[in-house]
C-alpha cells in the first residue's frame, strides 16, 4: 500500500507540473476591457502625412564646396579701388566679373560711406556698381551720399552717366545741381571757382542736351522762388 501511495503521488505531481492542461501552468486571468484613448483634435494641430511614394530623391546644392576665387579676387581689387586708381586691366577684370554675376555687387565690400572714395579714384567702376544697385533697397542711401559729397569732375561724370543710363529721381538731380551751384558761390579761390563754374556749365549742357532737365520749367521755378 505504501508503494502504491508513493507511485500515485508521483503521478499526480508529474501531471500537475508537466501537463499543460492541468496543474501549475493553468492560470486564470480576468479579461480587462480598456477603452481606446480619445484622439486630440485642435485647429492648430499639425497633420500627420503619410507619403504615398516610397522613392525619394535627395536635393543637392551644386554650388557647395566650389571655390569662389573670382569673388575673392574682386574683393581684393575693390579694397584697392577705395584707396587709389586701378590699372586698366584691373578695372576690366572687376567690370567683367560684375557683368557675369550682377549679384556680386552685394559681396564686394561696398558701403555708402565708401562710395565717395570709389567715385574719386575709379569713377567707371562706381558707375557700373551704382547701376547694379538700382534695384537695391539701399539705393536711396547711395543717392544721399552722392549728393552730399564734394563736387568734382569725377562726381559730375558719375551723375551724368547715371542720368543717361537710367531714370534718376528728379529731386536727386535738382538737389545735386543746387549743391554744385552753391559750391561755386562759396569757394574763395578765383581760379578754382572759374574751373568749377566751367565744369558745372558743361554738366548742365549735357543734361539739357540729353533732355534730362527742362530748362524752361526749371528756370521758371527758380525765378518764382527768387521772387
Amino acid at each position: 500500500p505504501l508503494f502504491r501511495s508513493v507511485a500515485s503521488t508521483n503521478q499526480i505531481t508529474e501531471a500537475v507540473l508537466c501537463d499543460p492542461k492541468v496543474g501549475a501552468t493553468v492560470t486564470f486571468q480576468p479579461t480587462l476591457i480598456r477603452p481606446a484613448p480619445p484622439l486630440h483634435t485642435s485647429d492648430d494641430e499639425v497633420l500627420w502625412l503619410n507619403p504615398s511614394e516610397n522613392t525619394f530623391l535627395p536635393e543637392w546644392d551644386a554650388s557647395m564646396c566650389i571655390s569662389n576665387s573670382a569673388g575673392v579676387e574682386v574683393r581684393k581689387l575693390m579694397a584697392k579701388a577705395f584707396k587709389g586708381p586701378l590699372v586698366l586691366q584691373q578695372q576690366q577684370q572687376v567690370l567683367g566679373e560684375l557683368e557675369k554675376d550682377p549679384k556680386l555687387v552685394y559681396h564686394m565690400g561696398l558701403t555708402p560711406n565708401k562710395l565717395p572714395d570709389l567715385v574719386e579714384n575709379n569713377p567707371l567702376i562706381a558707375i557700373e556698381v551704382l547701376l547694379k544697385l538700382m534695384s537695391s533697397n539701399q539705393i536711396a542711401e547711395y543717392y544721399s551720399v552722392l549728393v552730399n559729397m564734394d563736387m568734382s569732375l569725377h562726381s559730375m561724370e558719375v551723375v551724368n552717366r547715371l542720368t543717361t543710363a537710367v531714370e534718376l529721381p528728379k529731386e536727386f538731380i535738382q538737389l545735386y545741381i543746387c549743391n554744385c551751384i552753391g559750391k561755386c558761390e562759396t569757394i574763395k579761390d578765383k581760379y578754382m571757382q572759374n574751373r568749377l563754374v566751367r565744369l558745372v556749365c558743361v554738366f548742365l549742357q549735357s543734361l539739357i542736351r540729353n533732355k534730362i532737365i527742362d530748362i524752361k520749367v526749371d528756370g521758371k521755378k527758380k525765378s518764382i522762388e527768387g521772387e
